[in-house]
């Protein structure tokens, strides 16, 4: 007989764990696959030893889907969820998958958007990429450091069941290291956090959150603090994004010109998804789908909770801060409605001839303390159709058109060569340019601007437009009624839509001085109804003749 083959025991027993093991891992594998009520059902058939092990892989799973389903697990439960914390979860998960994004999420305070978004957050987003780097700035450094420390600690409390854990070397609030939970070794990945104004210094985000970059009201309403966040956005957050990576801007609105507000206005609006939450729906656009007249969170604020917020914030708190729609306070002299129910869209503008087309400037300086800013606005006047309801057949009266506000913080050097620059594009016959504090100095930084561009070629063969100094002799408000009066009469239209100048038209009040956006507006209709056909709308002005060149 032929011997026998023998095999050594612990070989045999190290084979089988081994097979075992692999096998289990294709099954678990292979589960993390199957939806929701596959799963259910196998768990609902499973042995209890069975059942164990895939209450661990659900664990892991639910660790791995969400911040939201991560920090139930890690809190047992006890982490509020909602349905607009699973929308800032989507966003998360979608960045993390590799998608850059641009994302705006404006919401009402006390509804939990800063512990989602700028802790439990960028704690799961960091446990799926410890090689990327974290930005988290708030409207004061000390906010968010208390974001940084909170999620230090988290790391600290839980790295070994998220795979996370800090750098020695590298363990302070506003800045950490990640490292190799095996080996200590020094990953790419951290956090770092700033203040609104402060520095971002060093390497650069794949992720940049901005919670709460306004502190208050007064903070809001200010215009030097507007002006200072969105120089600080634009010179030194945008800057330390990496390529393709993520920006997401978290807030309650508090002013037209907030951050939120700016961004929408901006060049690259398109670029970015708005998620606009208010406490109670009122548009049927909502991102949630909510009917119109639904309350936000209902299990914590339900509508008679929100009816009590109401009354003791008051209505203008109210929409600003719960329902994301800021609006000026009313300053009597100009009404929203006016502006909104003739405003035209540029397409709408093509289907006219312009008659005339005149670009007014309001230099900074003169009444205001505050105000900086060039007003420069481009307007025009036609003679449109309009139905007389007397006599139901087409009459024809001139009506103006904003066509363009390109106000800003400028230097004489640079507002009269945009001031000649927008003339030049559209094909204005006049440039107003208010003369009360610059005399002569005024018209002649448009004619040393235009020569310039004339030089470098930039005028394209046009002539110089005639330059039409005046000096207001009345008061603001007999300069403002008579504008007014046409707004109200239907026959000024803007077209598109210019936040800041309506902001200032609407809140502006009898006895406040007035900003420059306003004042170049309202020159600009000025010279243009007082040449409709003799009769001046305007109050006195001490000007030239206007016709000709």
């Amino acid at each position: 007989m032929p011997a026998k083959t023998t095999t050594d025991t612990g070989d045999l027993v190290g084979h089988d764990v081994l097979g075992e093991a692999e096998q289990l891992l294709q099954l678990v594998a292979q589960y993390r696959l199957l939806s929701r009520g596959q799963r259910r059902s196998i768990a609902f058939r499973a042995s209890a030893e069975l059942r164990a092990v895939l209450a661990q892989v659900e664990s892991e799973m639910a660790l791995e889907r969400s911040p939201g389903s991560m920090s139930a697990i890690l809190t047992d439960g006890r982490e509020k969820q909602a349905r607009h914390l699973d929308l800032i979860d989507r966003v998360f998960r979608d960045i993390a998958r590799g998608h850059a994004r641009k994302v705006l999420i404006t919401m009402p305070p006390r509804h939990g958007k800063s512990r989602r978004a700028a802790r439990w957050a960028p704690l799961w987003y960091l446990s799926r990429h410890p090689d990327h780097r974290v930005m988290i700035a708030s409207y004061s450094a000390d906010l968010a450091d208390d974001h940084g420390r909170w999620i230090r600690d988290a790391i600290n409390a839980y790295g070994p069941q998220l795979g996370l854990a800090l750098h020695a070397g590298s363990k302070a609030a506003n800045r950490f290291d990640l490292a190799s939970p095996e080996t200590g070794e020094r990953l790419e990945g951290g956090l770092v956090t700033a203040g609104v104004g402060g520095g971002l210094t060093g390497k650069g985000a794949h992720l940049a959150i901005v919670d709460d970059p306004i502190k208050d009201d007064a903070e809001a309403q200010s215009p030097t603090m507007r002006k200072r966040l969105w120089e600080w956005w634009t010179s030194v957050l945008n800057t330390r994004i990496e390529p393709g990576g993520s920006i997401i801007v978290i807030q309650t609105r508090w002013h037209e010109d907030d951050l939120a507000g700016r961004i929408l206005a901006g060049e690259d609006a398109d670029d970015w998804t708005i998620l606009d939450l208010p406490a109670i729906c009122d548009s049927p656009d909502d991102p949630l789908g909510r009917e119109i007249g639904k309350p936000l969170w209902p299990l914590r604020y339900g509508l008679k909770a929100l009816a009590k917020i109401r009354r003791a914030v008051g209505e203008r708190v109210w929409g600003s801060l719960y329902q994301q729609k800021p609006r000026p306070v009313a300053g009597g002299v100009w009404q929203e409605e006016w502006i909104e129910r003739n405003r035209w869209s540029t397409a709408a503008l093509r289907s006219i001839d312009l008659d005339r087309i005149v670009v007014t400037v309001d230099p900074a300086g003169g009444e205001s303390a505050v105000n900086d800013e060039v007003g420069i606005i481009a307007a025009g006047c036609a003679e449109v159709e309009s139905v007389s309801d007397r006599h139901d057949r087409p009459e024809f009266r001139d009506e103006y058109f904003v066509l363009e506000d390109r106000s800003a913080s400028l230097g004489a050097d640079e507002w009269g060569t945009q001031a000649c620059l927008l003339a030049v594009e559209w094909q204005a016959d006049a440039i107003v340019v208010e003369a009360n504090f610059g005399g002569d100095m005024t018209s002649q930084v448009i004619r040393q601007a235009w020569q310039e561009l004339a030089r470098r070629k930039l005028t394209k063969g046009q002539l110089m437009p005639r330059i039409i100094p005046v000096t207001a002799k009345k008061g603001k408000r007999l300069r403002a009624e008579p504008i007014a009066q046409l707004y109200e009469q239907d026959r000024v239209h803007h077209v598109g839509r210019f936040p800041r100048l309506e902001s200032q038209m609407i809140s502006w009040m009898v006895g406040m001085d007035s900003p420059d956006r306003m004042d170049a507006a309202v020159h600009g209709i000025t010279e243009l109804a007082d040449m409709g056909g003799g009769e001046t709308v305007f109050g006195d002005y001490d000007r030239p003749d206007p016709r000709g060149r």
